[in-house]
């Protein structure tokens, strides 16, 4: 069906299909269940587009009211039917700004309901509503949100969360920016809050604010995965704000307290945007001298040569210790070494045959085949084709009994 001729009665006959049993398995029919919601979201999409939103307003209400319940019965593990459910519920919203149909304080009740009473989706953004709603609208979702705090269980993570993200959307939307910090900084449990902070005044050309809120949020959070982004700020606005030695102390900061690739490549991301790489010596030295001590680290050793261009250190390290590099990181190694080098290859192409063998992977075998066939081509290149023929002879005599993997190499023919 093209989406060009479609009418709003076609779009409202997609809409119909979206109804789900709650009896019904939640594995079967979901194919054709994902197909219709991502087809209703295109020919809404379509008819809003050409300036048809006053005929599909209430169409598309429905849509996501249904589309709604029946996630919470169908498997959607692939979150296909999410992704259609949050397209449609911000369709809503630019339908409703082209053709207002609704009426303010109906519209906020149906919000606040999708809010706090639905299974947690999708996101409601009170800024694309906003226009439709006008002053009553918000002014109603206010009162709701505020009758909704005093009656919500302390102990009800999802009643707290929808107060809470509901009360600073609506400070957001005040434009007040010190009621909208007031407001997040009630909350303080995650660095995430500090990141809203930090951009809000950075919005409001309060550069030495959002800096402040930034370090505080690291100070309090130091090892919260979370923290990643809001350093990665930090660092803009200091580098933005011509700071840049303590951009790089944040990073030497972080990298000390957590010496491993990550946060090296982090550091050498920021060295290389200002132009100053004296901090990759000094924390290169702390991760050759962990590699000593832990011959486990020596992944993390070779992943931040590489990114410190120190290709051949990292080639020869990870050459010497095969097996506790591992096995992916090897192969892009071998990968890239083997054109210019390929005498060198030879050995840990022979490992990486050999881990393949230990895997009890399906694949394996096929895997092993492939990595025969470029060890071949590497002998060759190397000029020790004999050389790969007697690997291959001792190779099939060790795994004589492997009939699967024989049967593979006879037909790869990689005969003796």
């Amino acid at each position: 069906m093209g989406t060009n001729t479609v009418s709003p009665d076609e779009l409202a006959a997609l809409v119909d299909r979206l109804r789900w049993d709650k009896r019904r398995h939640p594995y079967h029919g979901r194919g054709e269940y994902q197909a219709t919601a991502h087809q209703v979201l295109e020919t809404a999409t379509a008819l809003v587009d050409t300036g048809l939103a006053g005929t599909v307003v209430r169409t598309l209400r429905t849509a996501v009211n249904r589309i709604t319940r029946a996630q919470m019965y169908l498997d959607d593990s692939s979150g296909v039917v999410g992704d259609a459910l949050q397209g449609l519920t911000d369709l809503y919203a630019r339908a409703l700004e082209q053709a207002p149909s609704a009426n303010p304080k109906t519209l906020a009740s149906w919000l606040v309901a999708a809010q706090f009473d639905g299974p947690g989706w999708p996101r409601i953004h009170l800024r694309a509503f906003a226009p439709a709603l006008g002053e009553p609208g918000i002014a109603e979702i206010t009162a709701q949100v505020q009758a909704r705090a005093a009656t919500a269980a302390p102990d009800s993570w999802s009643a707290q969360f929808a107060v809470r993200d509901f009360r600073e959307q609506l400070a957001e939307l005040t434009g007040d920016v010190d009621h909208y910090i007031a407001v997040l900084a009630e909350d303080l449990k995650s660095p995430d809050q500090y990141r809203k902070i930090a951009r809000a005044l950075l919005d409001a050309d309060r550069p030495a604010e959002a800096i402040d809120w930034a370090k505080r949020g690291l100070a309090h959070h130091p090892g919260n995965p979370y923290s990643d982004r809001l350093r990665d700020l930090l660092v803009d606005l200091l580098i933005d704000e011509d700071q840049v030695a303590t951009a790089l102390q944040v990073r030497v900061t972080e990298f000390n307290r957590h010496p491993v690739a990550a946060t090296f490549r982090a550091l050498a991301a920021t060295c290389d945007r200002v132009g100053d790489t004296t901090p990759l010596a000094a924390a290169l030295e702390t991760l050759r001298a962990r590699a000593t001590q832990d011959s486990l680290r020596l992944r993390e050793l070779v992943q931040a040569l590489g990114t410190a261009g120190l290709d051949e250190e990292a080639w020869s390290t990870a050459a010497a210790h095969p097996g506790e590099v591992g096995a992916h990181l090897l192969r892009s190694l071998v990968e890239r070494r083997e054109a210019a080098h390929p005498a060198e290859v030879l050995a840990p192409y022979r490992f990486l045959v050999q881990a393949q063998l230990a895997d009890s992977g399906k694949y394996r075998y096929d895997r092993a085949v492939e990595l025969l066939r470029r060890l071949r081509a590497a002998h060759t290149t190397a000029g020790d084709p004999e050389g790969f023929t007697r690997y291959l002879a001792e190779l099939r005599a060790e795994h004589k009994r492997r009939t699967g993997f024989i049967a593979k190499l006879d037909k790869a023919g990689l005969t003796p």
